[in-house]
């Protein structure tokens, strides 16, 4: 799931940023610490100028391992040679620290930041198992720099602590990852969860109607087959009686199609989100710049198929009567209704009259309490707007 899938819904893509920028944040907050730590200490390029490009590539490389652990990349794709050479990089740039930096403790923040999502990317029954090797790394690498220090005598006691204190830091992020992660794959299984709902939903209804086309169309089938054949049976014995079942056969016929139109009417539930998907696709095709406001699954299910009818008459009247090059399409519920608005521009005089497809849709509308209105701007621009009262949500 990316941000850019049509399929996602503008919430999801909200609660995206959200992850992605907390995330971001931490790698910040963390990367600056070790920077800060290294600028207050004794001046010295040979320390000062490596560390600090060590923490700016860090930084870089994480913020891409979290961009594609969010993209929902496997964790052959980002623990490959490329993220296990950025830990690489960043444990290097640890023992390093360890050797010359007068603070290094600050700087096991590096393969922290760069193991954790790369562990995190592993089925969970082997994630544990690979972080307790690569902390321990970590851990032992510090041990291992602070013990090449010219000091190291006098630092000999804070050794084990250290080390200890890298392998707890590493930890904190893990965990800390893990939590962010763990809340962004909620949100995915749930939204995945409601729009299986949805497609079930449309499933059962279809079933529903092809029960009631069979009952419908079978009744009436059965019924025309009896006629047809005592009425070709009484052909030459009673042509009264078989023009009688002639014409009945004829009524038969008749009251079917009208009852098939009545089952189909029924059934033309529109998805709002499709339609709105083929009417952008539509527009832009023919050359017409279409922006999509709001999010269709905001709307009341009970007055969908309304505003996807007003959709697709809009999208009608844009292709044939407007010389348009720009348009816009609005969903909005609040202060107690629901509209969607679909705005153009290059409008002719033939835009502003109403015709037949307009007038049903305010007949519809005002069946259910809403309205529909229509009409040009001194812009230049046409606006095509339906209303629904917000208390239709709770319709069935």
């Amino acid at each position: 799931m990316t941000e850019w899938d049509p399929e996602v819904s503008p919430r999801i893509r909200r609660m995206r940023r959200y992850t992605w920028w907390s995330l971001v944040g931490m790698t910040l907050i963390c990367a600056l610490v070790p920077i800060y730590e290294v600028l207050r200490s004794p001046p010295e390029l040979t320390t000062i100028v490596p560390l600090t490009i060590a923490a700016v590539v860090v930084s870089v490389l994480r913020i891409w391992l979290v961009t594609e652990v969010m993209r929902g990349e496997s964790a052959r794709d980002v623990a490959n040679w490329p993220g296990l050479a950025a830990l690489g990089f960043a444990i290097a740039s640890w023992a390093y620290a360890a050797v010359y930096s007068t603070n290094p403790i600050s700087w096991a923040l590096l393969p922290a930041l760069i193991g954790a999502p790369i562990v995190l990317r592993w089925p969970t029954a082997q994630r544990w198992r690979r972080a307790v090797p690569i902390g321990l790394i970590i851990g032992l690498v510090g041990a291992g720099g602070l013990a090449l220090r010219d000091d190291y005598r006098s630092i000999l006691d804070s050794v084990l602590v250290n080390a200890g204190f890298a392998m707890v830091l590493w930890a904190i992020i893990v965990l800390l990852d893990a939590l962010q992660l763990w809340f962004w794959e909620v949100i995915v299984q749930v939204d995945r969860a409601r729009t299986a709902q949805r497609e079930l939903a449309v499933v059962n209804e279809r079933l529903r109607f092809a029960a009631d086309l069979h009952d419908v169309q079978g009744h009436y089938l059965q019924a025309i087959v009896l006629k047809g054949e005592l009425a070709e049976r009484l052909i030459g014995t009673d042509d009264a009686a078989a023009r009688q079942q002639a014409t009945e056969l004829t009524d038969l016929a008749r009251k079917a199609l009208t009852d098939t139109r009545d089952v189909v009417h029924g059934y033309r539930a529109t998805d709002l989100r499709n339609e709105i998907a083929n009417a952008a696709e539509l527009l832009r095709a023919a050359g017409i710049a279409t922006e999509v406001h709001g999010d269709p699954t905001d709307i009341p299910p009970p007055v969908q198929h309304l505003f996807g009818a007003l959709v697709k008459e809009g999208t009608t009247n844009i292709l044939r009567h407007s010389d348009a090059r720009n348009c816009k399409l609005t969903m909005d519920v609040q202060n107690g209704q629901t509209e969607v608005r679909l705005v153009n521009d290059g409008a002719t005089v033939s835009d502003y009259v109403p015709g037949s497809g307009i007038t049903g849709l305010r007949d519809r509308f005002a069946t259910l309490g809403g309205q529909v209105t229509a009409a040009r701007t001194p812009e230049g621009r046409f606006e095509l707007a339906g209303q629904t009262p917000r208390h239709l949500e709770r319709a069935t």
